[in-house]
């Protein structure tokens, strides 16, 4: 339940549309909700304290756990989200509850109420190459999912540094950027030296073995010497996205 939702609900208890057992039902549980034979809690409260609802981290639960904990949040939330699925997973949800599996980000979404309205400046989204494109993928939709604007950037990476400096218009319009790369993870310094945008780095597993499945993108971009970059954990797609957006709010 999100602040619009208790509002809403304590005006019809105000002017009498609404008993306050009749209130007090739609409550309970509040502000968690136990799935106790799954071994679940989920935090009902917290679009209200942050002004979105708790996203679902898919990989490693059972397909009874996803089931019905998509199966409650929807009984409470007006959009879920959830990341890390694979596709007969995902489609195993749009057929039990509707709503959309975007397999490139590996991700299934449901909106229930009214159209998210975006807010803020504009999240831009940059990919170093096609094998960051799930991980790119991810951020944009968590990024849009919580009320930004999205553009996207692809193909960029720094052994062909021309390809870049092309969209340094785009770069310098954005609001914030998101850099997505692997290997050495060098695109988020070249970007945050082009422009004066704040730069949420994401380093990817991608690379030959020297990478060690982002940890050389992440120290890269950690050791950057272009300041105001900013570096969430390896293939976190979905932290960016949720990041850029809170800051693209922000931005006027």
């Amino acid at each position: 339940m999100d602040r619009r939702a208790l509002e809403a609900l304590l005006k019809k208890v105000a002017t009498g549309k609404t008993s306050p057992s009749a209130a007090l039902e739609q409550l309970e549980g509040f502000p968690y909700a136990e799935l106790e034979d799954l071994g679940v809690t989920l935090d009902t409260h917290r679009a209200l304290r942050t002004g979105y609802p708790e996203v679902v981290y898919g990989e490693g639960k059972s397909d009874a756990q996803l089931m019905a904990i998509v199966g409650k949040l929807l009984e409470k939330e007006t959009r879920v989200l959830v990341t890390r699925l694979d596709e007969a997973r995902g489609q195993a949800l749009v057929e039990r509850f509707g709503g959309t599996f975007h397999a490139l980000a590996r991700c299934y979404e449901r909106e229930a109420g009214a159209k998210l309205r975006p807010k803020g400046k504009t999240v831009t989204v940059v990919s170093a190459g096609a094998s960051d494109a799930p991980v790119a993928a991810e951020a944009i939709l968590s990024a849009r999912v919580h009320g930004a604007r999205t553009e996207q950037i692809t193909d960029v990476g720094v052994a062909g540094i021309h390809r870049l400096t092309r969209h340094k218009r785009g770069l310098m319009e954005a609001g914030v950027l998101v850099v997505v790369a692997g290997m050495e993870g060098a695109l988020a310094s070249v970007v945050a030296g082009l422009t004066g945008r704040p730069v949420i780095a994401v380093p990817t597993s991608v690379g030959y073995g020297a990478a060690f499945e982002g940890m050389a993108a992440l120290l890269g971009m950690l050791n950057s010497c272009a300041p105001g970059v900013s570096v969430v954990n390896i293939d976190n797609g979905f932290g960016a996205g949720r990041l850029a957006a809170q800051l693209a709010r922000e931005l006027k």
